[in-house]
């Protein structure tokens, strides 16, 4: 597979359509198994960049675990492979979901174990009116990062109706996402991209013929 990887990481600018938050951290790669591949977490700066853009860190923790990481190649090597190997659990969770499989077994034990083992590092603390689990990015960087994930997809596949979790149908895409629409009828991960394209293909075809 010939990788399509943008010079320059777009891990700060992606878009996030997936209408939850381990479903967005999902759509940082795209394209699996096309030769239009993109991966926007190549780097321990990349996962901090992306935990910034979607308000898992403030912009000062972020930068900070980044620079940390690319100082200490032991921390930087444990937080890109855990977030990688995260992402690829609720991938190929929300890929089946959305296909209507059975999700395989080793990813759930996977996501499970990450995390119970964030939690050693949380704290329940008061948010609003209830209270929820928080981690120090300074304490505990990695898990302050694949903990909210973690939390995000175990709550999606306890809480919410699954037949709402959808993969995106464009042509070499592959982004999952949760369709809120009243009669669950969104097809696309962004009507703009994907969409359009499909209309365009078909128009091409309708006036070919």
């Amino acid at each position: 597979m010939v990788s399509m990887d943008p010079p320059v990481s777009r891990a700060g600018v992606l878009t996030l359509i997936g209408g939850e938050l381990a479903l967005d951290f999902a759509n940082t790669c795209s394209g699996r198994g096309f030769d239009t591949h993109q991966d926007h977490l190549r780097r321990p700066e990349d996962v901090a960049t992306w935990a910034a853009h979607a308000k898992i860190l403030a912009a000062d923790d972020a930068n900070w675990l980044a620079q940390e990481a690319a100082a200490r190649q032991a921390l930087g090597g444990r937080l890109l492979d855990e977030a990688l190997s995260l992402r690829e659990d609720v991938f190929q969770v929300g890929a089946a979901v959305a296909a209507g499989r059975p999700a395989p077994p080793e990813r759930i034990e996977s996501l499970t174990k990450t995390h119970a083992g964030a939690l050693s590092r949380a704290r329940l603390t008061p948010i609003g009116d209830n209270f929820g689990w928080t981690w120090s990015p300074r304490e505990a960087p990695v898990e302050a990062i694949v903990g909210p994930i973690s939390l995000s997809a175990l709550t999606l596949l306890q809480q919410a109706d699954l037949t709402r979790v959808k993969q995106c149908q464009g042509e070499k895409c592959g982004w999952l996402f949760f369709d809120a629409t009243k009669n669950k009828s969104r097809r696309w991960c962004e009507m703009e991209v994907c969409g359009n394209r499909a209309k365009q293909k078909r128009f091409a075809r309708a006036h070919a013929r």
